[in-house]
């Protein structure tokens, strides 16, 4: 019997290529998404073409009584899954003084809290499963005056991780901290803005996806302690 993968947003960039690197490893996959439903469609063809299951749904982070529904179908239908990898993120940079308590609240709910939710009832139907959120070196060291609520909910996440090592008695649970990576938001940023900030962290260029969704492989087989952090820089300025 094929183990099983849930993956949030993974209708693209990170999520996408972790789903596709699961899949040819044998993993079935449960894949969330909230607005991107063409994306979707591509990588459940792609996956499918493995001979791999893939279930997709549509879930909005931000609302706790979609992912409590979201638990009970997946409960009912598969009773077990073996990997949770809480990827899904937002980030709306802006001017400090202009942020506002809704936009900094929407951050946190969808990088912190659904994550919390999310493994607080799927821990459940997990045996000697692997948890990995997908955080950010935003959260240790990399942040900026422009996304302190992206930054806080990344740092948040890496507490979570460490926190919840000692809850989670036969759950591996770690968190993946990378710089920035190639993924369709990252270019659709303002060229010179990013060119800016990486050169202000010293990185050289954007990271592949694929990097992070090998380091996924990577973890899922590893004997790493439990709550272990892994940073994933890329190139760096020379």
């Amino acid at each position: 019997m094929r183990k099983v993968a849930l993956i949030t947003g993974c209708a693209i960039g990170i999520g996408r290529e972790i789903a596709l690197e699961l899949a040819r490893d044998g993993y079935n996959i449960i894949g969330t998404y909230n607005t991107s439903s063409k994306e979707i469609e591509v990588v459940k063809k792609r996956i499918e073409s493995l001979g791999i299951k893939f279930d997709s749904y549509k879930l909005d982070l931000t609302k706790e009584d979609e992912i409590n529904k979201f638990y009970k179908e997946i409960e009912n239908k598969y009773k077990n899954i073996d990997i949770l990898i809480n990827n899904a993120a937002k980030s709306l940079d802006n001017d400090f003084y202009l942020k506002t308590k809704k936009e900094f609240m929407e951050v946190l709910e969808v990088n912190l809290i659904a994550p919390f939710l999310l493994i607080q009832k799927f821990s459940k139907i997990m045996d000697n499963g692997v948890i990995i959120n997908i955080s950010s070196t935003d959260g240790i060291n990399t942040y900026s005056c422009l996304n302190v609520d992206y930054s806080a909910s990344k740092a948040g996440l890496i507490n979570l991780t460490k926190s919840l090592s000692l809850v989670l008695d036969k759950i591996k649970i770690y968190a993946i901290c990378p710089n920035w990576v190639d993924t369709e938001s990252i270019r659709s940023m303002n060229p010179d803005y990013l060119k800016e900030e990486m050169n202000r962290i010293g990185q050289s260029e954007l990271i592949n996806p694929s990097e992070i969704a090998n380091e996924v492989i990577k973890l899922i087989y590893s004997n790493k302690k439990s709550g272990s952090i892994i940073i994933v820089e890329g190139k760096h300025v020379q």
